[in-house]
């Protein structure tokens, strides 16, 4: 017993001897500088909005490739993560700006709560960086980079001769046209650079800790649109042929500079979110084949910015195809093959001639008999919009903004 107090007590003397010692080389030591905050620019149109519920989240348990991502994005309690030090403001996607600790219900406002990238791009940004970071989305939904995004050096929207020869054919007033297209010209560009301007003024409101001294940083620029582009053959008639988007190119490179120039930040980091709706073109099936050449084209399109020189070091691509839910696609192939057994029983139940609850055990059957329980489960609770959403599934969505930030932080040598 004795033998143990003597060692407790010697213990104690070197614990106050190192206590000392400690308490000195601190008292010596210059504290290391806090990193400044770091912002990043999520920007584009509805998909960068976001449109998946997250009703959706459950299911992706069920999706190898989304998995792992479900336990970063809930908490034990079963409720969404609140990232601990990412905020966000965020215009377009609701009525009025949002803003607050990131958590879910930043992405579009209607039947939400929903989710866009910015959620997993805050997650796993927060894991590559050190210190505080701050999102600035700006994404409105339906807006192309032709005209509302247009950046200001680029030339002046001009209407091609088949376009002209259209309106002239539905007795336009081209003079007029050309005056509205005038004003609509660049609105949304203008509006994004705003808006990051005068967060940037006032870090504060944003971000309460921020503190001047310590400063901040533009990280990183990600852009997710297209949309809009792509599907217009008034602007691009020749899109289902080579080159027949070269104008999105030459836009988009322009949008970069002048974004650059803006935000006066030369090198910012700038990642392009490829559109990749439909999943990887050589997988097209039955119907899809007639969309096959227009989506690669435009895809190709939307890559070539980062193979310019100029470019080399500091513009990237995430090809948002390699996340789609392919798992989906081929249940769908096997429940079209039960659809016209589907209709017929719905059309009976129209004209009265099945009632409606015998109708619809009998479709439940044919499902039960088609599909797994979970099988039936990927088919039903991962999807919670229409395919040009990314099928409103968090599966999908939740690994285009972990891309993002994983490409986001090689743009700026973080490993």
């Amino acid at each position: 017993m004795a033998r143990c107090r003597v060692a407790v007590a010697v213990a104690a003397g070197l614990l106050v001897i190192l206590s000392n010692s400690v308490s000195s080389w601190a008292q010596d030591a210059s504290p290391s500088e806090p990193p400044p905050l770091k912002i990043f620019i999520l920007a584009g149109q509805s998909n960068m909005q976001g449109h998946a519920r997250v009703t959706t989240f459950d299911a992706m348990r069920l999706n190898p490739q989304a998995a792992p991502i479900l336990a970063k994005i809930r908490q034990d309690d079963g409720s969404p993560t609140v990232c601990s030090r990412v905020w966000i403001s965020s215009i377009g996607s609701s009525a009025e700006e949002k803003t607050g600790k990131l958590t879910a219900g930043f992405g579009a406002e209607a039947r939400g709560p929903k989710i866009g990238p910015e959620f997993t791009f805050g997650i796993y940004a927060q894991e590559l960086f050190e210190g505080p970071i701050l999102i600035i989305k700006t994404a409105w939904g339906g807006k192309s980079l032709h005209t509302d995004f247009r950046p200001p050096g680029a030339p002046p929207y001009e209407f091609n001769e088949q376009q002209l020869e259209n309106l002239r054919k539905q007795d336009k007033d081209i003079a007029a046209m050309r005056e509205e297209k005038k004003a609509a010209t660049g609105v949304y560009y203008r509006q994004m650079i705003e808006h990051i301007d005068e967060v940037l003024s006032d870090l504060k409101r944003l971000y309460p800790h921020y503190d001047p001294d310590q400063g901040h940083e533009l990280a990183g620029f990600v852009w997710f649109q297209g949309w809009n582009d792509m599907v217009d053959r008034g602007t691009y008639p020749n899109r289902d042929q080579p080159g027949g988007y070269k104008e999105y190119s030459e836009l988009l490179a322009q949008f970069i500079r002048d974004v650059r120039a803006d935000l006066d930040a030369p090198d910012l980091p700038f990642v392009i979110g490829v559109m990749g709706v439909g999943g990887p073109t050589d997988q097209y099936a039955g119907d899809q084949q007639r969309y096959k050449a227009v989506h690669q084209n435009f895809r190709d399109a939307m890559a070539a910015p980062a193979k310019l020189a100029e470019f080399k070091e500091n513009v990237a691509v995430v090809l948002t195809e390699e996340f789609w839910d392919m798992q989906v696609v081929s249940l769908r192939r096997r429940e079209a093959k039960i659809k016209p057994q589907v209709n017929e029983i719905r059309a009976a139940i129209k004209e009265g001639t099945t009632r409606k609850a015998e109708g619809e055990e009998a479709i439940e059957e044919l499902y039960r008999e088609t599909f797994t329980k979970q099988e039936l489960e990927i088919l039903r609770e991962s999807t919670s919009n229409f395919d040009f959403h990314y099928m409103g599934s968090a599966g999908i969505i939740s690994q285009i903004g972990k891309a993002f930030a994983e490409t986001v932080a090689a743009l700026n040598n973080v490993q």
